[in-house]
């Protein structure tokens, strides 16, 4: 599932790299939480919290379904 996670961010990152922005995968706990850190202008940004969950939760649960609880953004 890690994999399919990681590949799934690769297809998502250069959006947020257009606006100098990016995402890290950093662990998918048995809770089937996905745990991301978001990097460059992401960071402190007043939108990040919108960026985590309503982009890249919502992309995360239509791909993978009951496999994916939620997305939360660590530092």
């Amino acid at each position: 599932m890690e994999q399919k996670i990681k590949d799934a961010l690769e297809q998502i990152r250069p959006f947020l790299q257009r606006d100098g922005g990016d995402v890290e995968f950093v662990e998918y706990t048995e809770d089937k939480i996905v745990k991301v850190m978001l990097q460059g202008h992401c960071v402190g940004c007043p939108h990040a919290q919108a960026t985590v969950k309503g982009g890249i939760e919502q992309i995360l649960k239509e791909l993978f379904g009951d496999d994916v609880a939620s997305v939360e953004a660590v530092n």
